[in-house]
């Protein structure tokens, strides 16, 4: 039995293959993992973070509530997480707890729930139980036959 996959090719050219690719923002890998799009996420969620303090840490909590919630929790593609790493998913939270208290001035030692309770922001298990819950709904309510069909297996 051959272990050499066979090389593809179109237009006179190999067509390459490569263990992970970004597919309309969602990082796909070859071992069907979704580890690299969470690091993407934790990379993208500290970055929208660094660029709030800088331009605006002075603000008041109000504000830097209404501009957090607006800037850096729109998840792209976190509902169609199914096959990440324990290890990921707490870096994630790790990293979702970190920003904020960053952002809003806490100390490294504040604790998380006080922190939570105090901004009125959800855990992390709760916004991506929630992004979940949403995502299954809208393909219920679709009418899209072929979406139909696949929910049904």
């Amino acid at each position: 039995m051959s272990r050499v996959f066979p090389n593809f090719v179109l237009n006179g050219a190999d067509v390459q293959f490569v263990s992970e690719f970004k597919y309309l923002g969602f990082q796909l890998s070859v071992n069907q993992s979704d580890d690299a799009d969470v690091m993407r996420e934790i990379r993208a969620m500290f970055t929208r973070t660094n660029i709030l303090i800088r331009r605006f840490s002075k603000c008041s909590v109000d504000v830097k509530t209404v501009l957090f919630r607006s800037y850096c929790l729109s998840f792209y593609g976190i509902a169609l997480w199914k096959k990440c790493t324990v290890r990921m998913k707490n870096r994630m939270k790790s990293c979702y707890n970190r920003c904020i208290k960053l952002f809003f001035g806490f100390s490294k030692f504040h604790s998380v729930t006080n922190m939570l309770l105090e901004l009125g922001f959800s855990s992390f298990d709760i916004v991506l139980c929630n992004s979940k819950s949403l995502f299954l709904n809208r393909l219920c309510d679709c009418t899209n036959g072929i979406i139909q069909y696949l929910l049904q297996y």
